[in-house]
C-alpha cells in the first residue's frame, strides 16, 4: 500500500547514503516511532529512515513475530544462503528474487540508546540486510542484471503511469 510519506523511486535521496547517527536523544526515538507507524499504515514489514527523507541510519522492522529498531546498524556475520522474493515499500508493485544469507549478527544502537548485538535469522534477517541496503543507497532493483533492469524500468513507468490521476 502507497503511502504519502515514503518516498517513491526514482526519488534520489534514495540513492544517498545515510549517515552515522552521532547523538541518540529524544529526536532519534521520536524518528523510530513516525517510522514504526509509517511502517505500519503502508503495511510493511522495514523500512530504513531515507525511504522518509531521513538521511540517518535508521531502521525498524517487524514481521509480526520478532519487532526490531537499530541504530547505525553493522553486520558483522553472516551465514546460510536463501533465494526469496522480496518487495519494497519505496517501488511499490515490484517483487523481485534476492539471494541473501539467513543468519545474521548485527551491532548498532537499540531504541534505548544501548549498544547492542543482535543474532537475527529467517524473515527478520532479510528484513535488516534490505533495510541497511537502503542505508547505503542499494535497492532491490540493483540485484537485477542489465537486461532485467531495462526490463523493470519500462514496466515501471507503465505501472506508475497507470497510477496517476
Amino acid at each position: 500500500m502507497r503511502h504519502k510519506e515514503i518516498r517513491v523511486f526514482p526519488d534520489p535521496v534514495l540513492r544517498e547514503k545515510a549517515q552515522e547517527v552521532k547523538r541518540f536523544d529524544e529526536g532519534i526515538r521520536e524518528v523510530i516511532q513516525r517510522m514504526r507507524r509509517i511502517m505500519q499504515e503502508a503495511e510493511g514489514i522495514g523500512l530504513a529512515a531515507p525511504q522518509i527523507g531521513i538521511l540517518q541510519r535508521i531502521i525498524v522492522g517487524d514481521t509480526g513475530e520478532e519487532r526490531v529498531a537499530i541504530v547505525n546498524p553493522e553486520i558483522l556475520q553472516a551465514e546460510g544462503e536463501d533465494v526469496m522474493e522480496e518487495g519494497c515499500l519505496s517501488i511499490p508493485g515490484v517483487y523481485i528474487e534476492i539471494r541473501r544469507p539467513t543468519w545474521i549478527k548485527v551491532r548498532g544502537i537499540d531504541e534505548n540508546g544501548d549498544e547492542k548485538e543482535w543474532e537475527i535469522e529467517g524473515l527478520l534477517a532479510r528484513v535488516v540486510q534490505h533495510e541497511i541496503d537502503h542505508l547505503n543507497g542499494t535497492l532491490i532493483v540493483d540485484y537485477l542484471s542489465a537486461r532485467e533492469y531495462m526490463r523493470f524500468q519500462r514496466e515501471y513507468e507503465r505501472l506508475m503511469s497507470g497510477d496517476e490521476e
